[in-house]
């Protein structure tokens, strides 16, 4: 995708030192703030890598920023790229997946500026809504923590399922109080649910994953996650002390200009929606 490069989860495994990118990175693994070269970004192809690419390609240079885009398939390797210094920020994620991310992994990233929401969808091959589902359908789910709570939160909100009461952003199938149909659940790693819809009756998938995979959640999602109130927009983080960075905060007012808002309204339709 233009001029930036595409890792593989495979390549990912072998970490960011076989990459590189420490060069280019800011260093802050050393503790040296060294906020000269480019601003190396890790980012999902999709939307978050094409809006830095519009960023880099029409207000950038303007603005007095050299901006380098890595684009990353998994969600793991850019904060972890992030904490070690391989890259400077990454822009992928939402407050209550990096919550999680943070605890678990003893990373120190922190939110920037808060770009745009993904709504989540329910998405199937075999019915048209999500009240035809038969008794005992099979639903696959991201296996993450938060996405997987967020998504029955979503089945939960349309009445597929009933959670119990306060179950929270790590709910699993366990804390499903009530499931008049029955459904199965399918947990699957989050780029994979669109590809689990060939097998398996209906698939919760993220908003990036389900526009890379050709689909249109504004039109094609059985139901879909509303925007009014929503705790999942996806930010702009770096290390915790690298806010200061004059780069990123280039990047960051760069990111919620009206031209910004207007790309994103323009290309996505309703598919994804800005957050500023």
């Amino acid at each position: 995708m233009r001029n930036t490069a595409k890792l593989t989860t495979a390549v990912l495994a072998a970490g960011a030192l076989t990459f590189g990118l420490t060069a280019c990175g800011s260093g802050s693994s050393s503790g040296s703030h060294d906020y000269s070269g480019p601003l190396v970004v890790a980012a999902s192809p999709t939307p978050h890598a094409e809006i830095l690419n519009f960023v880099k390609e029409h207000l950038a240079k303007k603005a007095g920023l050299d901006l380098e885009v890595k684009e990353f398939t998994d969600y793991i390797t850019p904060n972890t790229a992030t904490e070690d210094g391989s890259v400077d920020a990454n822009y992928f994620q939402n407050q209550p997946y990096l919550d999680d991310f943070n605890s678990k992994h003893g990373t120190h990233v922190v939110p920037v500026v808060t770009v745009h929401l993904e709504p989540l969808g329910l998405y199937s091959h075999k019915v048209k809504k999500a009240d035809a589902l038969k008794s005992g359908a099979t639903v696959a789910v991201p296996n993450d923590a938060v996405n997987e709570a967020r998504a029955l939160k979503l089945l939960a909100a349309n009445g597929l399922i009933t959670l119990k009461a306060g179950a929270g952003n790590e709910a699993t199938a366990q804390d499903i109080a009530k499931n008049p149909k029955n459904l199965k659940f399918k947990e699957v790693e989050a780029a994979q649910t669109p590809r689990s819809l060939d097998d398996v009756d209906a698939a919760v998938v993220n908003g990036n994953y389900a526009i890379s995979a050709g689909l249109k959640p504004a039109k094609d999602a059985l139901v879909l996650e509303s925007a009014k109130n929503n705790p999942y927009g996806n930010f702009l983080a770096v290390k915790k002390g690298d806010e200061k960075d004059p780069r990123v905060k280039k990047l960051a007012k760069l990111l919620v200009s009206p031209e910004v808002k207007k790309f994103i309204e323009d290309k996505y339709q309703g598919s994804v929606i800005p957050s500023f």
